[in-house]
């Protein structure tokens, strides 16, 4: 038997094994299967009742936590939490099997060491405590055997880990290949050419163009699939007329917000604290001197926002706050006590005491106050709208009988008008079919609704006359483009053979060694991809919606020779060796796995689900 590596540190080991006695807690000491032990077998290698039990259980606990919600099983075997901790067990019993094939594991003397080394088993006075080892592993269940074969196990696979992770190394061209594409540098020069500069205008087309442009780019101009909904609707503001708002009301309301209304005389203060008085006084005595507040924030280590503390009152600043609030912009006064200790304070700006008396605040809180009512007017109707529906009345019904107003709308995943607005319509809209039945919802601003879906219409042309003026529109687009691109075709060839752009009339712009991440102002998007994709000294003409721009490449230069760029190379590199020795791990987990043939009982699995219901 090959003993283990020394390369596994002793920090490793004890973090190994604090999480592995921790682990055993909580389902160690009860068996859960009565006379079955195991849930199936990966090659020679069992899988424990109890380990399937206890990593699952810790991986719905981790979950609870990170959510704060508690977390049913069901929901858990919704999401694969109980497939993914089975498939994770099957790779490291598939793992465990092929050390054991091989013979790697190790020996008894060094088992022994990193049993001496885990803190959990050692006394007060730090060696090692046989009674307390025994005693922990009793009150987990387990025994020391099986202790012992665990750690084994898993020093073994970290073993076999190690192995495979270490050591790869991808090709250095694979991060030259990398970093040139990452870094590389392009320089251009583009013009842009809109209708104005036509030599002659476009005129105005007849009906014959159209119709041919019409049925020449016919999935322009093809309508989505679009559900026809008819819906109701009862909002807030359709019940503000019902809402009577008395001076009690708005009273109430100025009441809540008064610290909004009514605010005292701040000021906008920076404070700069120190650890004593004597500190503090020296730092005053040099100001107006040979420094100012800025330069005294920086001897500190301190950017002016540290200092800031936004706009005060003069209560806020407690025993400094008479002094501050006597002193004019831009002084500094102190030391003054602080909560930080002695302090200057540097005032940048006096906020005046604002009063709004109740009578000016009336014009402004009442629609606040109607609209808040109009909800609560809107939310009482809700239990009613959905008792009719439920009792078989129409949509219809509801537009006479109730407030509800009921309408028509052509809805498709890209109509935002009017109710399609509303995040919760689209929703419902998405996913309601010609089989259900129509149920009141919420809009986010209190409105209340409910829909029906009457047919679904398939993607169709739509009639040419209903798109006559689009049309037209789009012909007059692409016919500018084509006779721009035209008109500078006899330019083409000149730029290619090295004429400058103003030579040939055309007012360029320089842009000089951008990345592909740059962004060139004014120029469509992918202005940037398309000189990444030209050769040295190419010239193209790309079309920009009624406009073209005619594109040469200069120069290409690669990636700048700075410490900058070699961190990048060493980062990139890094990466890639990374994401290789990964995947050569995950390939190897996976065929160990299939040499294995992982057998799994599903009536021991499911027993085990049943604990946790």
């Amino acid at each position: 038997m090959a003993k283990g590596s020394s390369s596994i540190s002793k920090t490793a080991v004890w973090v190994l094994m604090g999480l592995l006695i921790l682990g055993l807690g909580g389902f160690g000491a009860t068996s859960l299967s009565g006379n079955i032990r195991t849930i199936g077998t990966v090659g020679d290698m069992p899988v424990s009742i109890d380990t399937y039990a206890r990593q699952l259980q810790q991986e719905m606990q981790a979950l609870q936590r990170q959510t704060g919600q508690a977390l049913p099983f069901a929901q858990a075997q919704a999401i694969g939490l109980d497939r993914v901790v089975l498939q994770r067990i099957v790779t490291q019993r598939a793992l465990d099997n092929e050390a054991a094939k091989i013979g790697l594991s190790i020996g008894d003397a060094n088992l022994r060491d990193r049993i001496l080394e885990i803190p959990a088993f050692q006394g007060i006075d730090g060696s090692f405590d046989r009674e307390g080892y025994s005693f922990a592993l009793q009150q987990n269940g387990i025994s020391e055997a099986e202790f012992e074969t665990q750690l084994r196990e898993e020093v073994s696979r970290t073993l076999i880990q190690g192995a495979i992770l270490s050591g790869v190394e991808m090709p250095a061209s694979f991060g030259d290949t990398l970093l040139n594409y990452v870094g590389e540098r392009r320089s251009f020069s583009w013009a842009r050419l809109s209708e104005a500069d036509l030599d002659t205008p476009v005129g105005t087309p007849d009906d014959a163009t159209l119709r041919a442009h019409y049925d020449a780019n016919i999935d322009t101009f093809t309508l989505p699939e679009t559900k026809q909904i008819t819906y109701a609707l009862l909002s807030p503001d359709a019940m503000i007329d019902q809402v009577d708002i008395s001076d009690d009301d708005l009273r109430a309301a100025y009441d809540l917000r008064e610290t909004e209304f009514n605010q005292p005389e701040r000021r906008l203060v920076e404070r700069l604290a120190y650890l004593d008085d004597a500190a503090a006084d020296a730092a005053a005595a040099r100001l107006g001197a040979d420094t100012d507040f800025e330069a005294l924030v920086a001897e500190r280590g301190l950017d002016l926002a540290d200092t800031d503390l936004g706009d005060v009152t003069q209560d806020a600043l407690a025993g400094a706050g008479a002094e501050v609030f006597a002193a004019d912009v831009g002084d500094v006064v102190g030391p003054l006590p602080s909560t930080l200790g002695p302090a200057l304070f540097r005032v940048n700006a006096v906020l005046p005491a604002q009063y709004v008396s109740f009578d000016d605040a009336k014009p402004q809180l009442r629609p606040t106050v109607a609209a808040d009512r109009a909800r609560r007017l809107v939310e009482a109707q809700a239990e009613n709208l959905d008792d009719l529906l439920a009792g078989g009345a129409t949509l219809e019904e509801l537009g006479t009988d109730t407030d509800m107003i009921v309408a028509q709308i052509g809805w498709t995943s890209d109509n935002s008008d009017d109710i399609a607005g509303y995040e919760e319509f689209r929703q419902v809209a998405q996913a309601v079919t010609l089989d259900d039945f129509p149920q009141i919802a919420q809009l986010d601003d209190g409105g209340l609704f409910a829909l029906r879906l009457d047919e679904t219409l398939p993607p169709r042309p739509a009639p040419f006359e209903d798109v006559r003026a689009d049309v037209e529109t789009h012909w007059h687009t692409a016919e500018v483009e084509a006779r721009l691109t035209a008109q500078v075709a006899t330019l083409v060839p000149q730029l290619n053979d090295g004429a400058t752009f103003g030579a040939l009339g055309l007012e360029a712009i320089r842009e000089d060694n951008l990345l592909r991440s740059d962004f060139v102002s004014d120029a469509p998007t992918p202005l940037i991809a398309r000189v990444f994709d030209l050769s040295e000294g190419e010239v193209t003409v790309e079309a920009d919606t009624g406009a073209v721009i005619v594109l040469r490449l200069n120069a290409v230069q690669g990636p700048e020779a700075n410490d900058e760029t070699a961190a990048l190379r060493a980062q990139l590199a890094q990466q890639a060796s990374q994401a290789l020795s990964q995947d050569i791990y995950e390939i190897f987990g996976s065929d160990v796995t299939l040499r294995a043939n992982p057998q799994i009982n599903q009536q021991a699995l499911q027993a085990v689900h049943v604990n946790f219901h």
